[in-house]
């Protein structure tokens, strides 16, 4: 039985073994410096207990696909896996390592959630869900201890796809019955059954209801098998929204045609999606927004960014002057501001708009006042600042691999300094 140890050198010294961070039914994880760079990587590998198992190759098969997928994956959500090694006939994976402690950790500590900061981070793992649902993969283990926090960061990262599996909707499938107590649904018990993307939908509902109420949900086997009910989380937390806890309950249905059939869907539920487009207007007494629409539909992020800013300046009728002050953001019209945040929503699923840069900010306790270490933090957060430094035009990502909440910037570039902020108005719109 092979088991990487401390000081432990991989690929003729390349990698050193520093410590164990982690381990499950299926792998070990380890952290190592790679000697030439002094970079720290997280490695992981098959835990000892499979290797004596008569089907160990086998699972040795299962985790290089596990590390393929994700090597496919880009999402900033999703941890990076970089490549894999093998040393004396065991692959091991590298991955990024995050500087940072799960959920599950982080909720021990701090008890429970506030609503606004546990709906963030399953906003953010509900988009990286959604991303590898179209890769045709279906996670199987959303749970806190399998969502890591970025260090100094509000940011979440969904790790550990060894229970991952694809899947063909409609279609039923051979799974194994692994899963984590609490967190699986009915379907996950079963070898064989019609598994889909309602699966992982039971399982971040069931995280979220962790995440409000510091308890782990009964599992679902023993609701169907004992006929026992489904104790709403608002009877732990009186806290939590009539929405969010109707969400809740729909995504943790024991049968997966009572749930919420997509991760938009239930991210819908909780209030985190705009409406689609077909129901945006797009002509106002004040606007045209089709070539706004145009651009964010073709994802040319940067034109679309410009756009938002000319029609702003146009609405408001401060072509000349190229800047909106106090006086004409508390005036702008609810109707354009709302048409404009939606369709950025829409065409970047949920990852960038205003209501999407309202709701972090708001999150940071950020009001119209102004406060220096909230604007600051927010910008780190949203990526408008590198180290100290706020950047400029040329220097923001007009792609879907920026941080969430990143676009639009146009109107935000003189605000900088944090004196005015579309927050309130975006709250006087109900947006």
């Amino acid at each position: 039985m092979k088991l990487w140890t401390p000081k432990q050198s991989l690929k003729n010294g390349r990698f050193i073994i520093q410590k164990v961070l982690g381990g499950g039914g299926f792998g070990v994880t380890y952290s190592a410096v790679e000697q030439g760079t002094g970079k720290v990587f997280a490695l992981k590998t098959l835990n000892p207990m499979h290797q004596s198992q008569d089907d160990f190759q086998e699972k040795q098969e299962k985790f290089v696909n596990e590390a393929l997928r994700l090597r496919g994956c880009h999402h900033p959500h999703i941890v990076k896996v970089h490549e894999l090694i093998q040393e004396d006939g065991m692959w091991g994976m590298v991955m990024e390592y995050i500087d940072g402690e799960d959920l599950g950790v982080y909720v021990d500590k701090h008890g429970q959630l506030s609503e606004s900061e546990a709906l963030r981070y399953i906003d953010q793992v509900g988009q990286a869900l959604e991303y590898v649902h179209k890769q045709g993969i279906l996670h199987r283990d959303i749970k806190p201890n399998n969502i890591i926090l970025r260090g100094g960061k509000l940011e979440a990262v969904l790790i550990d796809f060894g229970l991952a599996r694809e899947f063909t909707i409609g279609k039923t499938l051979s799974m194994s019955n692994s899963k984590t107590e609490g967190y699986a649904p009915v379907e996950q018990y079963e070898r064989l059954g019609r598994f889909g993307t309602y699966t992982d939908v039971y399982a971040i509902a069931a995280t979220l209801y962790s995440l409000l109420t510091t308890r782990t949900p009964i599992p679902a086997h023993y609701r169907k098998d004992g006929d026992i009910p489904l104790k709403a989380p608002k009877q732990f937390n009186h806290e939590i929204s009539e929405r969010v806890n109707h969400a809740i309950l729909k995504g943790m249905e024991l049968s997966p045609l009572d749930r919420p059939q997509t991760v938009l869907e239930f991210r819908k539920l909780l209030g985190l999606v705009s409406v689609e487009s077909s129901t945006i207007k797009l002509i106002t007494a004040k606007m045209d927004y089709t070539g706004l629409r145009d651009l964010l539909a073709a994802l040319k992020w940067r034109e679309a960014d410009e756009e938002t800013w000319r029609v702003m300046l146009a609405v408001a009728g401060r072509d000349k002057e190229r800047w909106l002050d106090k006086e004409h953001i508390d005036k702008f019209p609810c109707l354009d501001l709302s048409i404009i945040d939606q369709l950025w929503v829409k065409y970047s699923h949920g990852r960038f708009g205003f209501s999407v840069q309202k709701r972090i900010y708001q999150s940071m306790r950020g009001t119209r006042d102004y406060d220096e270490k909230i604007w600051e933090a927010f910008g780190d957060h949203v990526g408008w600042r590198r180290g100290e430094k706020w950047l400029y035009n040329t220097d923001f990502t007009f792609d879907l691999t920026a941080p969430e909440a990143h676009l639009p910037i146009s109107i935000h570039l003189d605000l900088r300094v944090g004196r005015l902020f579309l927050a309130s108005r975006l709250v006087d719109c109900n947006i």
